[in-house]
């Protein structure tokens, strides 16, 4: 998909410097996964002509023979998808040669060869096996081996006619000049263009991003909406993405209400030169498939979906932390502020279990402001991922000097100075800040900390983390609407956490924290508690 949008972007019908196949090879195993079917599905939709699968179809897993828990008839799914599909002799090389210029000449469809093989196929003992599935054959059966296979060279040894004919640095190298001399001729004739492309390839912001960004933060400040964060997402995202062509958007079925469509998305399915893509309900499929965005070049991918579906895609977030890669993860509707739809869609552990994925930045705003800068934060950070947590409430908007502005950057700043002496520290996100804004305006000697990102502020020297977490307040109060659990690392074991130890329950969201204690009410008991 990456190159087929890339391309419909920067491609002339003279020049052509978007243009490669993408091969995947896959095993049963692979297949059985639920996330081949929601990214195999969408291929096919969307006529992905230049993906190329081989399938390995050995009938062998880890257990054994498939056939007790992998019957389907693979041929007839992937027609089913809009895929053609091709059959080889996984064994024969000519045949394998010839599937794949076959599949090259489909345009319009992406192909599936599937290759008929024999695992451990030339091992007398354990060929056709689960044996010699992810295990080695053993020093007797290598030796049985290499006899039927009449190998006699030394171990590691790669004789040198077989060598030649896998050596394609010479081909590769032809490749890449004639490739670099259609570039030049494209950068004369296309000077704009290319320019832009060596930017976006090279994952460089536009020089004068961070200058508009700013701006765009400061009338969001002076504007002082008291908004749903995820309304002041999309608002971002229609400030943000006319300044970045390389933002790919996307959604699993649930764009109207994730609010992640802004006025110039064009959808893939009708425009291979869009930017955005209509996932369906492929939350798996849709991280997995942005981490290929992101890995391929060109683009900064989002996707979105209710916080409570991330658990769908778990394992994909993960690689996108793991491989480093600049994914944006949008996660709406993020607590038991939902209200009614009740604890299957309230989301209540999800949070500290983002917050606990190592490289991953986890954002929860709790207004306007924190909430652009989150996705400016987003947009920035090169070296990884970062999750967006937005409210389907409105939250109210908190008033900032500039230099607090400049503080939010840095994932934790005090928003209210304490009046008097300092006795105790409230520490809020997202929702909770204004309850506990609200315990503020009631008590004398509390300072009030807003965590929107708590990997962020963990990262800020110890003079400005000291600045605002001062070590000699021990009386600290955290309070938000989901697990208690990740908060005891900053307030301590002698420290109070209001917010969530059960599942939610279906009722109007304002009854909700009430009958669950987190409310004004709980934030200034705790802080009494603690202080006297």
């Amino acid at each position: 998909m990456a190159e087929k949008t890339l391309a419909a972007q920067f491609n002339k019908d003279d020049l052509s410097v978007i243009d490669h196949f993408t091969y995947c090879f896959l095993g049963d195993g692979c297949l059985m996964e639920g996330v081949s079917h929601e990214a195999c599905s969408l291929a096919g939709t969307l006529g992905l002509g230049k993906l190329v699968a081989y399938y390995d179809d050995n009938g062998i897993s880890i257990d054994g023979e498939v056939e007790g828990w992998f019957s389907d008839d693979t041929e007839q799914r992937f027609l089913a998808y809009g895929w053609q599909v091709l059959k080889a002799d996984g064994h024969d090389a000519d045949a394998l040669r010839a599937a794949t210029l076959e599949a090259k000449a489909e345009t319009t469809k992406p192909t599936l060869i599937i290759c008929k093989t024999i695992i451990g196929l030339g091992s007398p003992n354990k060929q056709g096996k689960e044996d010699c599935h992810g295990a080695p054959l053993g020093n007797d059966e290598i030796a049985l081996t290499r006899q039927a296979l009449g190998w006699t060279e030394e171990a590691f040894v790669i004789p040198a006619d077989i060598y030649a004919a896998w050596d394609a640095k010479d081909k590769g190298a032809k490749s890449e000049a004639a490739w670099n001399e259609t570039f030049a001729a494209y950068a004369a004739k296309y000077p704009t263009e290319a320019a832009e492309l060596k930017r976006r390839v090279s994952g460089d912001l536009p020089a004068d991003f961070v200058a508009q960004a700013d701006a765009y933060i400061a009338e969001v400040n002076a504007k002082a909406e008291t908004i749903a964060t995820r309304k002041a997402s999309q608002n971002a995202l229609q400030a943000f993405g006319p300044l970045l062509p390389e933002i790919l958007g996307g959604s699993a079925d649930l764009a109207g209400s994730n609010l992640t469509l802004w006025k110039g998305c064009v959808g893939v399915q009708d425009n291979p030169a869009g930017n955005y893509v209509h996932y369906g309900v492929r939350e798996f499929g849709m991280t997995a498939i942005a981490n290929g965005v992101a890995l391929h070049g060109g683009f900064i991918p989002y996707v979105a979906t209710f916080l409570m579906f991330m658990e769908y895609a778990r394992n994909a977030v993960r690689m996108s932390a793991l491989m480093k890669q600049r994914v944006i993860h949008v996660y709406t509707h993020d607590s038991i502020g939902l209200g009614e739809d009740g604890p299957t869609h309230q989301p209540v552990e999800q949070i500290a279990s983002l917050r606990g994925t190592p490289n991953l930045n986890t954002w929860r705003p709790c207004d306007t402001v924190e909430a652009a800068i989150s996705w400016k934060s987003a947009l920035i950070r090169a070296e990884g991922p970062t999750a967006l947590i937005f409210s389907r409430q409105n939250l109210p908007f908190q008033a900032r000097t500039d230099a607090q502005i400049a503080d939010v950057a840095k994932g934790g700043y005090v928003l209210a100075k304490e009046k008097g002496e300092l006795k105790a520290i409230i520490i809020a996100t997202g929702s909770e800040v204004s309850l506990a804004m609200e315990a503020y305006a009631q008590l004398e000697g509390v300072r009030v900390v807003s965590m929107p990102c708590a990997e962020e502020f963990v990262k800020q020297d110890a003079a400005y983390r000291e600045a605002v977490l001062p070590a000699n307040i021990r009386a600290r109060v955290a309070v938000e609407a989901a697990h208690v659990d990740y908060w005891w690392k900053f307030v301590g074991l002698d420290g109070r956490v209001i917010g969530m130890t059960t599942y939610g329950e279906s009722a109007p969201a304002k009854d909700l924290y009430q009958h669950f204690g987190i409310t004004t009410d709980a934030v200034v008991a705790a802080v009494k508690e603690i202080t006297a």
